[in-house]
């Protein structure tokens, strides 16, 4: 069975935000495709994504040294305890699907919280004498992103980090194919805005039938 993590980092939903309208439109189809695929929802604004911070580097700290979990203080447990947790989820789903939108010509924080949570050496990349390699070499992954103004082309494009980022991280991992799939320009055309929005929702739809 297929398993797909389906990943979105906006604190409104699909009634509110064109990112996940469009990221529902595709999901929903997703499902209707591929019946038997496990789709698992990560809500990373409900998810409980610890910080890396003076705790999770002494925690990894003494694991590193030879000291066992139990060896660790509460607060050490608990959050490199979760942050295992979200890597291991990770690297076990075969699909990546990414909803955000752009904010500050990124995505909002808690993506970043996240990424640095499942990239751990050992797991999702290791270090060789030639570098680093990625490990999730059997993937693929999907970002929908939400750009009010027009990031695609043109002279704002250099300024685009977020799927710039996250184009960057997928090839440090490994993941051979990495899609983008993006509704841009409906703040900057309010007056074209629902039928930006309706053209993403239908490019949506078919790129479902062939992720």
């Amino acid at each position: 069975m297929t398993k797909v993590l389906y990943i979105t980092a906006h604190p409104h939903d699909d009634t509110k935000s064109y990112s996940m309208a469009v990221g529902k439109a595709f999901i929903d189809t997703y499902k209707e495709v591929n019946p038997n695929d496990e789709v698992v929802q990560v809500d990373l604004y409900k998810e409980n994504i610890p910080q890396i911070d003076v705790d999770v580097f002494s925690g990894w700290g003494k694991l590193q040294s030879g000291k066992g979990f139990d060896e660790l203080s509460s607060e050490e447990k608990a959050k490199v305890g979760r942050l295992s947790e979200l890597c291991d989820q990770f690297i076990s789903a075969d699909k990546y699907v990414f909803v955000t939108p752009m904010w500050n010509f990124s995505f909002p924080p808690v993506m970043k919280a996240y990424m640095d949570a499942v990239a751990v050496v050992g797991k999702t990349f290791r270090y060789t004498e030639q570098g680093p390699i990625g490990l999730l070499k059997d993937k693929k992954a999907l970002h929908i992103q939400a750009r009010g103004g027009i990031y695609s082309e043109g002279p704002a494009a250099a300024m685009e980090m977020g799927h710039r980022y996250l184009n960057v991280m997928m090839q440090f991992f490994g993941v051979p194919s990495f899609e983008g799939l993006f509704v841009e320009g409906h703040n900057a055309m309010p007056e074209k805005a629902q039928e930006i929005k309706e053209n993403a929702i239908a490019r949506a739809k078919d790129v479902a039938h062939t992720f």
